[in-house]
């Protein structure tokens, strides 16, 4: 299946990684001798190596109808899920994907700054949960969390804004790209700083039961965050306090690039749950039908009254760390093993078993889901970039005079 995903040349493969490469390759001020040639020529090979690399991971990954190995065939039913539901998830994961695959070509083309970290392989983890939440639950997502956003609901034309960092993002560009928030959808803005949102995420459940309220709040980190303290004052705090929480750990073997095994002795991260007197579970985040009946239990368990549940998913990031990191820490094979257990071929090849699901159906929802994206795409590129006074709009509670003064103080000298 072709990843076309918009309009003009730049969606076509052969185009687009031309233009990548034309766009990384450095400025060349006089033609260069014989041997200065020779040794451009293998690093400017290795970055076009790289770019059809990307493209061909990216063509991949929206081929959301391919066949997958029959080991992944995904069993069992969704609890409590109407088929309404079930198709309403696969669209909620196509978009996540679909806007994920765009702004990694985006950023490459330099359409806006910072840097991208793609979530692609890992979006049941966060979609399947927060899809299933109330509108007031409490979300504290981390860097890699698009689906924390998606899976809630909160429109494609807030999340382009805030990834351009334009005025129309719920932060009017204020802060940086990929930090996903909304505050009507009760997502809090993620932290840079490393489970921080593990931290504010307890408060609000700890604020839920004080209030006595109904409402749960879910905490998203990866594997590297559980040897971070404040993982672990969070936990402790919960299990004392039996607070309506659901931890989600997204294991995906890598933190950035130091490998699991170098930062637990552990096999399986839901132990950390027994340190603190609260269930911990591991499962296969890649496969929906037990991330859903999983989070499902755990969201019951906690807006019942008794307590938090951690849960270990187990999954993995197609790409590096972040759009500037080439991952070349990791082998191919441990690569493709995971590229074949992607989360969302599996999900369609289970609609389809299910008669919920056909080749029309799935071209149709892509198609309006491209839309969806482009039209976003559109709206962030049209919206303005903050000004310098603006970063000091909600600084103050009065009036911020520090401009005018520094202005008059440019023109007496």
């Amino acid at each position: 299946m072709s990843d076309d995903s918009g309009t003009g040349t730049e969606d076509t493969t052969e185009s687009t990684v031309a233009q990548d490469v034309q766009e990384v390759e450095e400025a060349k001020p006089e033609e260069p001798t014989a041997e200065q040639a020779e040794a451009q020529a293998a690093p400017v090979d290795e970055k076009k190596a790289f770019l059809e690399d990307q493209r061909r991971k990216e063509a991949r990954a929206v081929d959301i109808g391919r066949a997958f190995p029959e080991k992944h065939r995904l069993e069992g039913e969704m609890k409590g899920a109407s088929d309404e539901k079930k198709l309403q998830l696969f669209r909620r994961l196509v978009v996540t994907r679909e806007f994920d695959a765009r702004m990694r070509r985006l950023f490459r083309q330099g359409r806006f700054e910072g840097t991208f970290y793609s979530q692609i392989g890992q979006e049941a983890c966060d979609v399947v949960i927060t899809f299933q939440m109330r509108k007031e639950d409490f979300v504290g997502p981390s860097h890699r969390d698009l689906g924390a956003s998606t899976g809630k609901g909160i429109p494609l034309k807030s999340l382009a804004a805030q990834v351009y960092g334009r005025v129309d993002s719920p932060d009017h560009g204020r802060y940086t790209a990929c930090h996903y928030w909304h505050p009507d959808w009760w997502v809090m803005q993620p932290a840079t700083s490393i489970a921080m949102n593990w931290v504010a995420a307890t408060g609000a459940a700890f604020g839920f039961k004080m209030l006595k309220k109904e409402n749960v709040a879910v905490a998203f980190c990866g594997d590297g965050a559980t040897a971070h303290g404040d993982f672990h004052e969070a936990c402790n705090f919960a299990g004392v306090h039996a607070l309506p929480i659901v931890y989600v750990v997204q294991n995906n073997l890598w933190a950035e690039s130091l490998p699991v095994s170098l930062t637990t002795a552990l096999t399986d991260l839901s132990h950390r749950a027994d340190a603190y007197g609260f269930p911990g579970i591991t499962i296969d985040g890649n496969d929906v039908v037990q991330v859903w009946n999983t989070t499902r239990e755990a969201l019951e368990r906690a807006r019942k009254g008794d307590g938090p549940t951690l849960i270990e998913m187990k999954t993995y990031r197609w790409f590096g760390h972040s759009d500037i990191d080439p991952a070349d820490y990791r082998s191919e094979d441990e690569v493709q093993t995971w590229m074949d257990r992607d989360p969302i071929p599996r999900y369609a090849g289970y609609l389809r078993e299910k008669g919920l699901l056909d080749e029309d159906g799935l071209a149709a929802t892509q198609e309006r889901v491209r839309k969806e994206v482009e039209e976003a795409i559109e709206f962030a590129e049209a919206s303005a970039r903050p000004g310098p006074e603006d970063y000091l709009s909600e600084v103050y509670a009065g009036e911020y005079r520090g401009f005018e003064v520094l202005g008059r103080e440019v023109e007496e000298a």
